[in-house]
């Protein structure tokens, strides 16, 4: 993928993964699609079961931000290492990670995602 078409491609997406909005999300994935991340790390696969692991995560994190930290581009589509600032009850966490993409015509097929989930996993304060 030439990195124009990466870089406009990857704003779009990160910018879909705000505002609990898994219906604009999902369209960004394949038919067949396969996505990973640390609380899935099995996988899903095809947009049915993702559409309803994203509808669950978004309504979870509707105020989440995802900000584009470096993009490479692949033959096959990009990897990307991103910055999300995430609202909780123990204040604003800046969590960063990677995605490693691959996209088949307009549609990502595959999306494995890895990040450190243990500032996500803490109690919170004064809670026993």
């Amino acid at each position: 993928m030439r990195e124009s078409e990466a870089r406009e491609f990857c704003a779009r997406w990160l910018s879909a993964w705000s505002g609990n909005r898994p219906d604009v999300l999902i369209e960004f994935y394949g038919k067949d699609a396969c996505y990973t991340d640390p609380a899935r790390p099995e996988g899903l696969r095809g947009r049915h079961e993702i559409r309803a692991y994203f509808t669950k995560l978004l309504a979870k994190n509707p105020d989440w931000k995802w900000e584009l930290a470096e993009l490479f581009p692949t033959e096959r589509g990009f990897v990307v290492r991103w910055i999300a600032t995430i609202p909780t009850a123990r204040g604003v966490l800046r969590v960063p990670g990677v995605d490693i993409v691959e996209v088949e015509g307009d549609r990502i097929e595959r999306n494995d995602v890895y990040f450190d989930r243990t500032p996500l996993l803490m109690p919170r304060p004064n809670s026993v």
